[in-house]
């Protein structure tokens, strides 16, 4: 299979590794599962919904975790982000040449509430760890749940996020802020203001995201080897000065685009001349028009 919006977390993880060279850190035999979901009479996975282990990109060693959107939505309760910490802390030890986050989640799962909360900090916490011990991590986002919650933020914490088109990245989804604030404030059955809004074209014009690539398995796995390669002739690590140039990009945005509704404007702002037009171009065509525009993380 090649798309990676189709596939499930173990062909994403089949198909973007090298062939045979996967190994499961608790595979499905050893039905690691959260304690709190049977207390409450709801179904369980197997795997809590995500898989973790180590491969090869390329022949290089990687770590790598991949959420899997069919159960929960992805959703982060406590033995799941026990699982994405576990694999973090040990790749802090074993030092592969990079972690690949595969994310697909609406976030915490609310039926463990404070323990999915605490295990998403602490996942945070685990991703800076790795980035401060100089080991690059990528976020890669592909699939039909997008990316939400405090998720969102983790994957903002890795060293460089790559999406498809379809991919999506925010902190509230679209249900949760109609539901929150009301369907005049934002629509989320308005598909295509959801993908203007969330998708990864306009994660990438905003700095959010590093790189847009087709819906293929391939396109994700060269989008992650040349990241591997840039990364390891750049600083990995947090520094001050980077979060300081990350501050002032999020200010700029507010300053230049606060009283923005509709992202097409934002994008005519950016100086596109044709912004109607974006979301009809493929990953290359659009990249070529979108990167000298772009908001930078440095800028």
């Amino acid at each position: 299979m090649s798309s990676f919006l189709e596939a499930s977390a173990r062909e994403r993880m089949q198909n973007l590794l090298d062939p045979d060279s996967f190994t499961e850190f608790l595979p499905p035999e050893r039905r690691v599962m959260s304690p709190h979901l049977a207390q409450l009479d709801v179904p369980v996975s197997f795997d809590d919904g995500v898989v973790i282990g180590t491969g090869k990109l390329d022949g290089k060693p990687v770590f790598a975790a991949a959420q899997e959107g069919g159960f929960m939505g992805g959703a982060v309760g406590e033995v799941h982000g026990a699982k994405l910490v576990g694999l973090l802390k040990r790749a802090m030890v074993e030092r592969p040449a990079a972690v690949l986050l595969l994310l697909e989640t609406g976030g915490v799962r609310l039926h463990e509430a404070n323990a999915g909360l605490i295990a998403v900090s602490e996942v945070m916490r685990a991703v800076l760890d790795v980035r401060a011990a100089g080991i690059p991590v990528i976020t890669l986002i592909g699939g039909a749940n997008g990316c939400f919650g405090g998720m969102g933020i983790v994957a903002r914490c890795t060293n460089m996020v790559i999406m498809s088109e379809e991919g999506r990245l925010a902190m509230s989804g679209p249900e949760v802020i109609e539901t929150a604030h009301g369907v005049e404030e934002f629509d989320s059955r308005d598909r295509a203001l959801v993908w203007r809004t969330t998708g990864g074209k306009h994660r990438y014009l905003l700095g959010d995201c590093d790189a847009v690539v087709p819906d293929e398995t391939t396109a994700f796995r060269a989008a992650a080897l040349s990241g591997i390669a840039r990364l390891q002739t750049e600083r990995v690590d947090l520094t001050l000065e980077s979060l300081e140039a990350e501050q002032k990009q999020l200010k700029r945005r507010i300053d230049d685009f606060g009283d923005e509704t509709e992202p097409a404007r934002i994008w005519e702002r950016l100086g596109i001349a044709d912004a109607t037009a974006l979301p009809m171009l493929d990953a290359d065509a659009f990249t070529a028009v979108a990167a000298p525009r772009r908001l930078g993380v440095a800028q």
